[in-house]
């Protein structure tokens, strides 16, 4: 297929218009016009970018692309080794950053709702980013965190609150730390967010409320495939992820 028929799409899609994100959404480097080979991964690093082109990426597809606010402009050092590996080898790069963690179907929200069996009872916040939940029964923190240590092949970090049984439970994908005090005002038992900051283990402590860090590269790998693979099925496209393993 083309490529802007491919970048016209998935922003239809993903309604990437609706959404005012920290990085331009979309195509962010051109390359060759038909696109029949399509990789995806979770972030543009050059561990990615080689393996692509190796493997004879015509688009890399990707969470956490360029461009990011505040990010200095030049094209020196580490950005001009990963933008000329992609120019010299004609390979677009594509990239979703809140529109993916948003969507209802292909999202990194909703596919950890989905790998772990958590039923959606709302969304909160910008974008709707924030979920809230139930788990399919009632757990301890132990086992929640054994369960998701085992799905994500990473041992999670926990503080745990005051100790009580789980059953509703909030979530958002990657360095969500920001929205656990919104979780705690829903009343919920336990706060799912990749990443982990210092004032989030009072607020833990304090509210009685847990909190589990489970990472955000891990709690992020699962909204790329599935968006890659709707890209590939959808257009009759070959498609490949390449997961470079982030412990962060």
């Amino acid at each position: 297929m083309q490529l802007f028929e491919l970048r016209d799409y998935t922003a239809q899609l993903l309604q990437t218009d609706l959404f005012k994100d920290y990085c331009p959404n979309g195509l962010q480097v051109q390359g060759r016009a038909e696109v029949r080979r399509i990789a995806s991964a979770v972030s543009a690093s050059q561990a990615v970018i080689d393996a692509a082109t190796a493997w004879g990426a015509d688009a890399l597809l990707v969470h956490h692309g360029f461009f990011w606010r505040n990010e200095a402009a030049p094209i020196v050092g580490i950005k001009k080794n990963r933008i000329g590996k992609l120019l010299a080898h004609d390979m677009s790069l594509l990239a979703y950053h809140l529109p993916l963690d948003a969507h209802q179907q292909f999202g990194n929200n909703a596919e950890l709702a989905r790998l772990m069996g958590w039923q959606l009872v709302a969304r909160h916040g910008d974008n709707n980013l924030l979920n809230e939940g139930e788990l399919e029964a009632t757990s301890s923190l132990a086992a929640l965190a054994t369960q998701l240590g085992e799905k994500l092949q990473r041992v999670p970090q926990i503080i745990a609150g005051d100790g009580r049984a789980i059953r509703r439970v909030a979530w958002c994908t990657g360095g969500a730390q920001g929205y656990f005090e919104q979780a705690i005002a829903l009343g919920v038992d336990a706060y799912i967010t990749g990443e982990i900051s210092e004032q989030n283990f009072h607020l833990a402590t304090e509210s009685g409320v847990a909190f589990i860090a489970a990472g955000h590269h891990a709690t992020e790998q699962f909204g790329i495939q599935a968006l890659g693979a709707h890209l590939a099925a959808k257009f009759n496209l070959t498609h490949q992820f390449f997961n470079q393993d982030n412990p962060i």
